[in-house]
Formats: structure tokens, C-alpha cells, sequence
């Protein structure tokens, strides 16, 4: 079992500009995903990022609705958040996978997103883990955002024009091709 131990953390970012989360939701455990809301909005609160929830099926559809809301431009990052409880049968094993390849690929692509997708054996690992008052991964997840966003504005392609006079191109003599 995982300790509860306090762990180092990063300071919470701020921001100069505007930012935007979309906290992306598998409610099938209602009462876990709810706590894991409370936390991510409490974190998300507290840096003062707007924030809107987008409630989709299941795990696996959180892949494809981040995908189809990063397209928009809405939003400066995501948080998925859901919880798989492990079960009788391989699928367990398919939705975990599937879903954390899928959120990986995007984060590969420069999308940020913070992985709060809850995989577990029982209920009882998942509310300790989606309570803010315990674990809280639902705040960790947005805090992973967050300083996504944070990085990707950091390493943004430069906007500013280069000034005139500043640069030649090859085979240019004196302003004259040669």
C-alpha cells in the first residue's frame, strides 16, 4: 500500500494572463468523481483559473472529448478525471490502458493535461484517493495543469518579428544577390 506521507511539491503557478481548464469527467462513480471535482476546483480556485466541467460517458471518452475541446481553443489545458475499479474481467485492463495512452499521445502533441483518472482495486482505495481531505488526486491532476500550462507558455515559438537589417539571407552581398 502507498504511503500518505506529505510528498514535495512544486509551488503553485500564477499567472500573468487569462487561463482557462476544462476538467473532464467520467461521473460512472458519481460520488468519487465528485470528490475528485472538489479538489481540482479547489486547486484551480486558488490560482484564480476559470473553470468549466464537461461530464463524458466513461473513461475512454475522455481521450476524445479533450482532443475535440483542445481543437477549439477554448482552453489553456484539461484535467481528466474518472475512477476504473478493477473487476472480474480484462476490461479493467483495456480502459486503464487505453485511457492513459490516449491522454499521453495528446500531451505528446503539446496538449496539458493533468491525468487524474482514478485505477483501483476497490472503492474503498478510490475514496481515499479522490477525497480532498486524504489524498486528494483530483487537486494533484489540476496542479499537474497547471504547471503544463505554465511550461508550454515558457516554451511558446517566439512571436517577436526579427528587427529589419538584422539578418541576411544566403548569397546576399550588400543587399544585392550574388
Amino acid at each position: 500500500m502507498a504511503s500518505h506521507e506529505q510528498k514535495d511539491a512544486l509551488p503553485l503557478p500564477t499567472f500573468e494572463r487569462p487561463t482557462r481548464v476544462a476538467l473532464i469527467v467520467a461521473p460512472f462513480y458519481r460520488d468519487i468523481a465528485d470528490n475528485l471535482i472538489a479538489g481540482a476546483c479547489k486547486v484551480l480556485d486558488t490560482a484564480n483559473v476559470a473553470h468549466e466541467t464537461i461530464e463524458v460517458p466513461g473513461a475512454l471518452e475522455i481521450p476524445t472529448t479533450v482532443a475535440l475541446a483542445a481543437r477549439s481553443g477554448e482552453f489553456d489545458g484539461f484535467v481528466a478525471l474518472g475512477c476504473v475499479i478493477r473487476g472480474e474481467t480484462t476490461h479493467y485492463d483495456t480502459v486503464c490502458n487505453d485511457s492513459s495512452r490516449g491522454l499521453t499521445l495528446l500531451g505528446l502533441k503539446g496538449v496539458c493535461i493533468g491525468n487524474g483518472i482514478l485505477t483501483v482495486e476497490n472503492t474503498a482505495q478510490a475514496m481515499a484517493r479522490a477525497r480532498p481531505s486524504e489524498m486528494n488526486k483530483g487537486g494533484g491532476a489540476a496542479e499537474a495543469c497547471l504547471h503544463l500550462i505554465t511550461l508550454a507558455r515558457r516554451f511558446a515559438p517566439s512571436t517577436t518579428p526579427l528587427p529589419e537589417g538584422s539578418f541576411r539571407l544566403a548569397g546576399e552581398v550588400d543587399g544585392e544577390f550574388a
